[in-house]
């Protein structure tokens, strides 16, 4: 197994090591230039302090990475960005670009991690042959050089639920590549994934305004969904909140189902009847595409007909 040690800002770990109830983080990175690519779903991805400080201080289990304005991955996660407030994070990502406040809405790596775990300070990982010129992290094998490490990760995790992340779904690519699987997912998470998986574009009307889409869930979280991308949808806000009311739904055949509910209670509703029948965008990996499951829920438990 592969594991990551990224090196973390000092502020971001005091916020959330000392928070209440964190189930995700976003662990961002203010250059916003690569993708991180260094793991699969659900392998570790460890915390080190900044030199002199090398010492690994917490983890969590990796779900997804991408790159987004620093605006969206804080209506996303929030304070799991290590920051009491958006100004706060705006002010951090600026010293580490080196420039002066603005207005800018700066396009940050988020690396997207499940179930993270703090260390005390009196059990915290030394890593003697750290070198300094490390400036992000550096990837292990927990059976070759990094064995030592993770044998003393495992130490502090035994007994801990977070030494073996549940499972949600399948979520690598298609034609042969290997599986691999997603940890439990939080909420901001699952909006970050579902917004990646349709390509940022509403699956009713393609629009591509990123600030103006939210991934739905198809069977409500409180009435028993889950967070698996298979359960979201991206729509248009106006969307969501029709979906959501009943006023529209998704066949599992795909296609937009729009409630005569409409017409009755607003007259009106030309824009959304055009809809009607049209199948939905949907996302290339099959395992992120809306479960007939969950679709059939909704047809049956939501829409107004």
């Amino acid at each position: 197994m592969r594991f990551f040690v990224g090196i973390t800002d000092h502020d971001w770990f005091e916020h959330l090591s000392t928070a209440l109830g964190v189930d995700e983080v976003n662990f961002w990175q203010p250059g916003g230039r690569v993708h991180f690519r260094a793991l699969q779903p659900g392998e570790p991805f460890l915390f080190k302090l900044h030199s002199p400080n090398d010492y690994i201080v917490g983890g969590g289990f990796f779900s997804h990475s991408t790159l987004a304005p620093a605006s969206f991955a804080w209506s996303a996660f929030g304070e799991k960005n290590g920051a009491h407030t958006e100004a706060e994070m705006r002010a951090r990502i600026e010293r580490y670009r080196r420039v002066p406040p603005g207005t800018e809405d700066y396009v940050i790596g988020c690396i997207l991690l499940e179930q993270p775990f703090f260390i005390p300070r009196e059990h915290w990982i030394a890593l003697p042959d750290w070198r300094p010129q490390i400036v992000q992290g550096r990837g292990y094998d927990s059976l070759g050089d990094g064995r030592a490490i993770w044998e003393r990760v495992q130490a502090f995790l035994s007994g801990s639920v977070l030494l073996a992340p549940v499972a949600e779904e399948p979520t690598s690519p298609r034609y042969g590549e290997p599986s691999a699987v997603l940890p439990r997912l939080g909420q901001g998470s699952f909006r970050v994934i579902v917004t990646d998986s349709y390509a940022r574009r509403c699956a009713f009307t393609n629009s591509p305004v990123l600030h103006v889409l939210e991934a739905a869930h198809i069977k409500p979280y409180a009435a028993g969904g889950t967070h698996m991308p298979s359960n979201g949808i991206l729509l248009r806000q106006d969307l969501h909140t029709l979906f959501d009311r009943g006023y529209v739904t998704v066949t599992p055949a795909h296609r937009i189902e729009v409630s005569r509910r409409i017409h009755e209670e607003f007259d009106n509703g030309k824009e959304y009847y055009r809809l009607h029948g049209s199948e939905i965008r949907v996302p290339e990996l099959m395992q992120r595409r809306p479960s007939a499951e969950f679709l059939s829920w909704h047809n049956e438990n939501v829409y107004r007909g």
